[in-house]
């Protein structure tokens, strides 16, 4: 059976965007060439890319320029050409390259791609596909990288769960810019 696996920055205050919706705060200016290995070997893994429309629409504005090949190439390359999906009511076409559209039905999709035979999924961002896929008990472990900045107001990725779920710590890992990965699965 194929992993979903979640990965999202979340601020010291449990914020994965801010006030406005932005993420911009999560790239921290410090140089941690740790951090920067640590990146682009996450984007190496492979996998299937799982998004909301917001994420979606955030994600195809950036990767596919030349920026973001300047700035990140092999990161660029594969967020480009990993197969995706994305979740949406209002979109009428997916263009970014190798993403497919699913317009209803997100948790009988995610359960028959569970299913299936190949490779497991990522879901960055899209704060709401992560709630709603929590409640449905979909969703095999959460990387989630806390960064050292306070916002103050924001919206978790938790918003709207109506029951508790605890969760294991299976890793952590700090980095010299003051990141730290904490990896949880849900406690069965």
């Amino acid at each position: 059976m194929n992993k979903l696996i979640v990965f999202n920055q979340v601020s010291l205050d449990g914020y994965f965007v801010d006030m406005h919706g932005d993420m911009r705060w999560a790239h921290n200016a410090y140089k941690d060439e740790e951090w920067d290995a640590f990146v682009t070997a996450n984007a190496s893994g492979g996998g299937l890319l799982v998004f909301g429309r917001i994420t979606y629409d955030l994600m195809k504005s950036y990767w596919p320029t030349p920026f973001a090949f300047q700035n990140n190439p092999l990161v660029a390359e594969r967020m480009n050409n990993l197969p995706k999906v994305v979740f949406s009511r209002t979109l009428d076409t997916a263009s970014w390259n190798n993403t497919k559209l699913v317009k209803e039905g997100m948790a009988a999709e995610i359960r028959k791609m569970k299913n299936e035979s190949g490779i497991d999924m990522a879901i960055m961002g899209s704060g709401s596909i992560v709630s709603q896929l929590t409640q449905e008990h979909l969703i095999d472990e959460y990387q989630i990288v806390m960064i050292p900045v306070v916002l103050g107001k924001g919206r978790t990725m938790f918003d709207g769960i109506k029951d508790r779920l605890s969760m294991t710590l299976t890793k952590t890992r700090a980095f010299a810019n003051g990141n730290v990965l904490l990896c949880y699965v849900p406690t069965v």
